[in-house]
């Protein structure tokens, strides 16, 4: 059972504009499937993936969205981006591995926009602070160092209304669900990489004890990629999806 909400942390920036652009890159792209048929896929091995979907099909009509369950390496060549679910990230990883996947993913993400909620942030991190016995296999993609259920266990997953920079209204609160929610413990600053822009923090006082500098962080994004460490898909709001359609996947495809 989730937690009462608890209350948000301004980031003071409202950055809008992402709707108004979505005709103008789609009339910029040469590619004719681009422009009539965008494809999302959902790694959908383990996890909330269904969730996802349903958002996806949710803002269908206004992206002309065709969304794709990626089981095996022949789904993925069919996506121009991906979302990686919540689930259990050694889960995912392991049939990830078995279905012939990991190492397409890993050439996936060089080039197209990935999206990681909760487990699929872990997946996208290039570092893991506490890996489960045996190790962690990850896929990178994203500058950070991040710790698996940096809030406990199930009992104390929570909710709590987030300011998030560039969402459509970006007056109203975005509902953060976070379920054995990973944390950010620090932002891996490359020079050879893009800047990572966070989009949302968390109050200091809602923070488990522990170290780790950059542990405020919920949602960032690092180029074509974007990082949530809660659950926007088990919410009925949908302005997350449509701004990584919006901001993430539609301007590296025009690119």
């Amino acid at each position: 059972m989730l937690a009462p909400s608890r209350g948000a942390l301004s980031l003071g920036q409202n950055t809008q504009g992402h709707q108004k652009k979505i005709g103008t890159i789609f009339a910029q792209m040469k590619d004719t499937r681009m422009a009539t048929g965008l494809a999302i896929g959902i790694l959908a091995l383990q996890g909330a993936f269904t969730e996802h979907q349903s958002m996806l099909q949710k803002i269908s009509g206004k992206t002309h969205l065709e969304v794709i369950q990626v089981r095996n390496p022949e789904d993925l060549k069919r996506c121009d981006a991906l979302i990686i679910p919540g689930g259990e990230s050694t889960t995912i990883a392991l049939l990830a591995r078995l279905a012939g996947l990991m190492e397409p993913l890993k050439e996936f993400i060089k080039t197209k926009s990935v999206w990681g909620t909760c487990a699929g942030a872990i997946l996208l991190s290039q570092a893991v602070s506490n890996p489960k016995k045996g190790g962690q296999e990850l896929l990178g993609g994203v500058s950070v160092k991040i710790a698996r259920n940096g809030w406990g266990s199930q009992v104390e997953s929570f909710e709590v209304p987030l300011d998030v920079s560039g969402l459509r209204d970006a007056h109203t609160p975005f509902t953060g669900l976070f379920i054995r929610a990973p944390v950010v413990m620090e932002l891996l600053h490359a020079a050879h990489e893009p800047p990572i822009q966070v989009i949302s923090r968390i109050s200091d006082t809602l923070l488990p004890r522990g170290e780790g500098r950059d542990r405020s962080v919920v949602a960032l994004r690092q180029g074509r990629h974007l990082l949530t460490t809660f659950h926007p898909e088990l919410t009925s709001d949908s302005r997350f999806h449509e701004y990584f359609v919006q901001a993430c996947v539609l301007p590296s495809l025009a690119s």
